[in-house]
This record gives structure tokens, sequence and C-alpha cells, in this order.
């Protein structure tokens, strides 16, 4: 599964990438507006730092708009992923694109038919976003398992992008479905590492190490 980090902000993704598992970046108008910054200069340092696939979002409702400005988009660099969210102008939009070669993220999904059409108008990916379902009473991660046999039933070559993460238990399961892809905030990538075991018995053994002679220690 590819691990992509949520975010516009440069300082957080210079330090996951740094730990040499990061796949890939989605941003949104949300994220882009918090940084302050241009956002075609913000996007375009994101893909100097990722080799990966960096999802950047349209600001557009009509489906001339979108795939001018998904156009715009894709020409930034080699790695955009155009995010277009599954609206009908949407649909008709990610058609135009993804036939001249331009990837799709599709956003803002909510349903496992919702991703189907998207996969069937061309879509790179699609994101389901399942911890705002789970605000709302509904178990988030049950569309993500219909949603894997739903693809797997007709062998459709869109990957599933766990999107709106907000506990690694989340990365856990769609990890146990076969999700292709998760997205998540930093501060979800960094608790997927820790656990209070690994601290103790570090503690422990850093103890240990300091009673051994210091002539001994050398290594």
């Amino acid at each position: 599964m590819k691990f992509f980090l949520d975010t516009a902000d440069i300082s957080e993704i210079k330090e996951a990438a740094s730990w040499g598992v990061l796949d890939g970046i989605t941003t949104n108008p949300s994220h882009v507006a918090k940084s302050g910054r241009n956002f075609k200069e913000v996007i375009a340092e994101i893909f100097e730092i990722v080799p990966g696939p960096v999802s950047a979002e349209v600001i557009a409702v009509e489906y001339n708009e979108i795939v001018a400005q998904g156009r715009t988009l894709a020409a930034i660099a080699p790695n955009v992923v155009v995010k277009i969210p599954v609206i009908l102008e949407g649909l008709k939009a990610i058609k135009t694109l993804s036939e001249e070669g331009i990837k799709i993220n599709t956003t803002l999904c909510f349903s496992p038919l919702q991703s189907l059409l998207a996969a069937k108008a061309g879509a790179t990916y699609v994101s389901p976003f399942i911890g705002r379902l789970d605000d709302i009473g509904t178990e988030g991660m049950e569309g993500i398992r219909q949603l894997r046999d739903i693809f797997d039933n007709y062998q459709l070559a869109t990957e599933i992008l766990v999107a709106s993460v907000r506990s690694p238990m989340h990365v856990i399961d769609a990890a146990v479905i076969g999700a292709d892809v998760v997205t998540l905030p930093i501060s979800v990538f960094k608790q997927m590492i820790q656990h209070p075991l690994t601290d103790i018995g570090l503690q422990k053994f850093l103890a240990d190490w300091e009673k051994v002679p210091a002539d001994l220690r050398e290594i």
C-alpha cells in the first residue's frame, strides 16, 4: 500500500520525505490557503521534494473551466495528478483530461457508486472520504470494502485512495481490505510508528547498556 501525505506545508513534506516511506502528496484548496503562499509556487516546490504523484485540485465546477485548469496544473510537472470533484461536470472533465493522458484523482467521494462512475470516466484514483462519513454515523470503511469488491469484480485499474483518515486504525483497516493508497495528515503518520512497548523496551535496552563497562561499549 502506498502512503501519501495530505498537506501543502513544505516543512511537513520535507520531514515525511526524509523517513523514506512517502510515496506522494495530496493537497486541496484549504491546505494551500493555510500556507499563505502563491498556489503555483507551492505546488512547484512540492514537486521538487516529492518524486511521486502530487495531487493539485481545480477550483471550478463547470466543464470548460475544469478542463482548462486541469491542463494548466498538468503542465506544472510530469508527476501532477489533477484533483476533480465527483460532480456531473467533473465526470465529463475526467473523461476529456484522462483521454489526453492526464492523471486524475477524483475527490469528495462518499459512496461506492460515485467512485465507480469516476473510474468508468477514466480516473486514475478515487478518494472516498471515510472520516467524514464516520462523523455522521456511517461506517466509512464499509464503503471501501464494497468498492474493493466492485473494482475487483470488473478488473478496474483505478486505484482506491482512502482519504479523510483520522487514526492508525483507519490505515490498518484500509490495508487489510486492500486499498491501494491512504493519504493522511502528518499527525497520524507519526502515530503509526509509535507504540508504548517500543518506548519501554528502548529505555530498558539503553539503561542496560549503561551498565556495560565503558571499555566494552565501543561500537
